[in-house]
């Protein structure tokens, strides 16, 4: 059997290790061939591949990024749809495909598997949303990247007696905020799941200045404040049709600081959070997914996904992971405010 594997989306850490899971294990267990589709869907839509020897694969579980590259393709514009698809997956002698990707990716997939084509999902996200998956890899490293940039903007803003905002990545949820809020102490968590006032924000903060404290603010880039309707966005949309989120806390500081008169500075950590060597945790899961996902080839569990449950991998169907948000609940919020302010 041959199988083509894709990345597709923003890139992550740990993509490459499901790569080498996939392979390895398919190589190994089943005599598998695998090609690698360049660019996510693009190379899908254009048949552009890459032969993926065990060779190739060799070491590449710590490297960040994605070894076959990776894009925002819609497949079904631009000359792509199912029988473009297929065409070039009869024409190449590949008979499955494994997509590596999130929400909008797995969203093409489901669509394209209902139109007769054979792919299996593998869900990778920075932001955990995927419903149906306790948690994606990416995730892990995501959290610990934008925690160790707070704690570097603690120190700049306990030396100047500043407020610091750290906007950190999310789109329509708050995990990575929460995550990272909660480790590195913030004294304001601000989420997508939670609308809060301008003049709660300001209470905490004026709370933690009180205290001999340089204030510090976490939020998520899809955090709406009460007074607004919908997330902060200014570039536009994605090729899905999407907003571009961000810029947030670019709206708080001036706000904050003419409500509190303390010095307000807003940090947006952006890509920084989807670069660099996965950890340790994202390694490991994402080569049990990628291995995973080769048992989905060989049952042939077309529409379906890897997903992670307690410790354990189950294959469950696109329809329950993209049915919603997995979205920070009450109680974990509740549990965080506790340490506000």
């Amino acid at each position: 059997m041959k199988i083509g594997i894709l990345t597709s989306g923003g890139d992550c850490p740990g993509l490459n290790a499901v790569i080498r899971g996939a392979v390895l294990k398919g190589i190994a267990v089943h005599g598998q061939e695998f090609v690698g589709f360049r660019d996510g869907w693009r190379g899908v839509v254009e048949g552009d591949i890459i032969d993926i020897p065990r060779t190739m694969v060799r070491g590449i579980a710590k490297q960040g990024g994605t070894i076959l590259g990776t894009s925002r393709t819609n497949p079904f514009e631009n000359g792509g749809g199912p029988e473009a698809i297929k065409a070039h997956m009869d024409r190449l002698g590949i008979d499955a495909i494994i997509a590596i990707g999130g929400e909008g990716t797995l969203a093409a997939a489901k669509r394209l598997t209902d139109a007769g084509l054979k792919i299996v999902g593998v869900p990778k996200t920075v932001d955990n949303d995927l419903d149906a998956t306790d948690y994606t890899f990416g995730f892990d490293t995501a959290v610990q990247i934008a925690t160790e940039a707070i704690d570097r903007l603690r120190t700049t803003g306990e030396s100047h007696h500043r407020c610091m905002i750290a906007e950190v990545m999310g789109r329509h949820v708050g995990w990575i905020a929460l995550h990272a809020g909660m480790a590195a102490g913030a004294h304001a968590i601000l989420i997508p799941e939670q609308k809060v006032s301008i003049e709660q924000i300001t209470e905490w903060v004026n709370e933690a200045h009180a205290r001999g404290r340089a204030p510090l603010v976490v939020v998520a880039e899809g955090f709406v404040p009460e007074h607004m309707e919908s997330p902060h966005s200014e570039r536009g949309l994605d090729t899905f049709g999407r907003p571009r989120l961000g810029g947030i806390a670019d709206q708080l500081a001036p706000e904050l600081e003419a409500r509190t008169g303390i010095e307000t500075r807003a940090t947006i950590l952006g890509h920084i959070q989807r670069g660099g060597v996965p950890s340790a945790f994202d390694r490991v899961l994402a080569t049990r997914l990628g291995m995973a996902a080769i048992d989905s080839v060989v049952e042939g569990y077309w529409g379906t996904m890897v997903a992670l449950k307690g410790t354990d991998i189950q294959h469950v169907a696109f329809e329950e992971a993209l049915g919603q948000l997995k979205t920070v609940p009450q109680n974990r919020y509740d549990e965080a405010a506790v340490l506000f302010g």
